[in-house]
């Protein structure tokens, strides 16, 4: 092989290498493309909407965050972010309140098959968690398709420590991609 065949060969090499390095990098440490299993977070996401979550961003109130399960190995679940800590979240008659402020939830699936008044039963923290107010390092988190979501209505509290990243971006189906809301 020419000299100049092995320095080309080479320097492609290098380019490779470090363009997967850079890859791997933000990967690991800035975002990461994932798929939604699952119905509870319609209508917002449906099964197998393919999105991208940032791992750098600062989680709020209402923030479509993806975390370690609590209650499974190797699984991870995507919820909206209702409680930060030291808040006091309730509802009363499928109406949300948070520290005694009521708010819209314009996200909920409220169409289902089933005809109910009520897709989220009416809770306080007290008397799903013991706690009047969501503790330091923990989040209280619901899913959109509330009758469907396994939640904190059902395994308490997650760990601050246990949240892989926050939604940003759906790039499939390719009809709906855009920033969910």
């Amino acid at each position: 092989m020419k000299k100049s065949t092995k320095k080309e060969v080479y320097s492609w090499m290098k380019s490779i290498a470090i363009a997967v390095f850079i890859a791997f990098m933000c990967r690991q440490f800035l975002f990461t493309p994932l798929t939604v299993h699952g119905v509870s977070m319609e209508p917002t996401f449906d099964d197998n909407n393919r999105i991208v979550i940032s791992k750098t961003s600062t989680t709020e109130r209402f923030d479509m965050i993806v975390f370690k399960a609590p209650d499974a190995v190797d699984t991870q679940y995507i919820k909206r972010v209702i409680g930060l800590p030291g808040d006091n979240v309730e509802m009363k008659d499928d109406v949300l309140f948070i520290n005694g402020k009521q708010y819209e939830e314009p996200y909920v699936k409220r169409d289902n098959e089933i005809e109910l008044g009520k897709v989220t039963g009416d809770f306080t923290l007290q008397e799903l968690t013991g706690h009047t107010t969501v503790p330091n390092g923990y989040l209280f988190v619901l899913g959109d398709n509330r009758l469907k979501s396994n939640d904190s209505r059902a395994y308490g509290f997650i760990s601050t420590d246990s949240v892989i990243g926050e939604v940003k971006l759906r790039f499939y189906p390719v009809q709906k991609t855009g920033i969910p809301k």
